[in-house]
C-alpha cells in the first residue's frame, strides 16, 4: 500500500524534482549550520529582562522535552509515508524555517538566558558540532518544528496530540531557561509563515492542482 502510494508520486517529474531539490537545499543548509553556530556562540549579544524567566523555576526538562519532540516526528513520519504531499509540504516549510531561522538569529543577536541548562537532545545537537550552543535564539527552533508539524498534519487527533506537544515544550524550554519567552512566542507565528510561503512555493509547481491523485483518499487511510 505505502509502496505503490510512493511509487505512483515518484514517477510524476514534477514531484521528484520538488523533493530532491528540497532535499538538496537541506543538505547545503546542513552543512552551513555547524560553521553559523559557531560563529554565532562567539559573537556579543544583548541579554532580555524576561520577567516569565525570572519567575520560573530552572529545572533540567532534557528528557521530557526530548520524548515529546521526538514522538511527534516519529507520528509525522508516520503519517508521511501514507500521503507524499503532506511530506512534501512539510519539506519544503522546513527548508523556509531553516532560512528564516538563520536571518532571524542573525539579525537578533542575543546572549543567553541566566540559569540556562544545556539541552541534552544527542539527535539534533548533532548539526551544532562539540560544542554547546546557547545564542541561537530568536526564535526557537524546537517550537516552531513541532508547530510546523501540527500544521502539516491532517487527522484531529494527531493535531491534537502535536498541539498539545507543543505547548508544554515551549513551556519547558523556558523552565530549563533555554530560550527567552519572546523566543518561543513567536515561534509559531513565523512557522506559520514559513508554512505559507511553501503553499504559495509549490502551488506554482502546480503539485497540487494537477496532481491530487498522489493524495491518497481519507476513508482509505482510516480502513488500514
Amino acid at each position: 500500500m505505502i509502496s505503490s502510494i510512493w511509487k505512483e508520486a515518484w514517477q510524476k517529474k514534477s514531484y521528484k524534482t520538488t523533493v530532491v531539490s528540497g532535499f538538496l537545499i537541506l543538505c547545503i543548509i546542513s552543512c552551513f549550520l555547524n560553521h553559523f553556530f559557531q560563529a554565532v556562540e562567539v559573537r556579543e549579544g544583548i541579554v532580555v529582562n524576561d520577567i516569565l524567566l525570572s519567575i520560573l523555576p530552572s529545572k533540567d526538562c532534557s528528557e521530557i522535552i526530548f520524548i515529546l519532540i521526538w514522538s511527534c516526528v516519529g507520528l509525522a513520519t508516520i503519517r508521511f509515508l501514507h500521503n507524499p504531499m503532506i511530506f512534501l509540504g512539510f519539506l519544503w516549510s522546513y527548508v523556509a524555517l531553516c532560512i528564516t531561522r538563520i536571518i532571524t538569529i542573525t539579525l537578533v543577536p542575543l546572549n543567553a538566558p541566566e540559569g540556562l541548562i544545556p539541552l541534552r537532545d544527542p539527535l539534533s545537537n548533532y548539526f551544532y558540532g562539540q560544542v554547546f550552543i546557547t545564542k541561537d535564539l530568536f526564535y526557537s527552533g524546537h517550537t516552531a518544528t513541532l508547530f510546523l508539524i501540527y500544521l502539516c498534519l491532517e487527522k484531529k487527533n494527531d493535531k491534537l496530540f502535536v498541539l498539545i506537544s507543543t505547548g508544554i515544550v515551549g513551556l519547558l524550554l523556558l523552565i530549563q531557561h533555554v530560550h527567552y519567552s519572546m523566543d518561543v512566542l513567536a515561534a509559531p507565528f513565523f512557522a506559520y509563515f514559513n508554512y505559507y510561503c511553501a503553499k504559495r512555493f509549490l502551488a506554482t509547481k502546480l503539485l497540487y492542482e494537477k496532481e491530487k491523485e498522489i493524495v491518497v483518499d481519507k476513508e482509505v487511510l482510516e480502513e488500514n
